[in-house]
């Protein structure tokens, strides 16, 4: 896949937090967002580069397709660059974008639903650790090759699980345990209240802890 000029540029991964009594807050983006809005094209290739990797592993990890979610991002990100004078910034812009990325992969999972999950996961992405939680740790760069295929076999196991998963359910895990985003966020994101947030949460963790045991993944819960 060829990216957009912008979309070549360096990946850089940015985590936010929102205070959950305020709608507006402080935002690191929100200068070059103003800068966008004004038509100045720079100002979003500095936005891509903070926010791509991050918008690829959240869409990846929702379609299971690793070419499907190159695509996606690419044109979740044009999307955005067009609407981006439409943003009131009523919430951090990293949650309205991930809103437009969550959107498009949805779109596309539909378009794409019978097909079967066939890509290797990247060493990149992150992983189950023996405590049971999804981290971005990666193996040390000395590793041996049998300790980096039992890496990726590892990961390929977890994101079949992940990927088997209820749609609802597999949103709110990947935006949550994986990409650490409030509820809040969550609920603007997706558009739900914060309680089906949890429910849901509460019921993918569940069964991703189920499908992972079964695949000895993890050991006796």
């Amino acid at each position: 896949m060829v990216l957009p000029a912008w979309g070549t540029i360096l990946l850089a991964e940015v985590s936010y937090r929102m205070d959950k009594k305020d709608r507006v807050l402080a935002d690191d983006d929100a200068g070059f967002v103003s800068r966008c809005q004004k038509g100045d094209s720079d100002a979003f290739e500095v936005l891509v580069t903070r926010h791509q990797k991050k918008m690829l592993n959240i869409v990846y990890r929702i379609t299971g397709d690793y070419d499907d979610a190159c695509e996606v991002v690419q044109e979740a990100f044009l999307s955005a660059y067009h609407a981006i004078k439409k943003f009131r910034g009523d919430a951090k812009f990293s949650t309205w974008l991930t809103g437009i990325m969550v959107n498009h992969a949805k779109n596309r999972l539909r378009q794409t639903q019978s097909r079967s999950y066939h890509e290797i996961v990247s060493i990149d992405d992150p992983v189950e650790t023996e405590s049971g939680q999804l981290a971005h740790d990666l193996p040390a760069q000395d590793a041996s090759a049998i300790e980096q295929l039992e890496q990726k076999e590892l990961q390929e196991k977890v994101q079949e699980c992940i990927g088997g998963l209820d749609k609802d359910q597999r949103e709110v895990l990947v935006l949550r345990d994986i990409e650490e985003f409030s509820y809040d966020e969550i609920g603007i994101i997706l558009k739900i209240p914060n309680g089906t947030v949890k429910s849901r949460l509460s019921r993918a963790r569940d069964a991703l802890k189920y499908c992972l045991k079964m695949k000895k993944v993890i050991g006796d819960l």
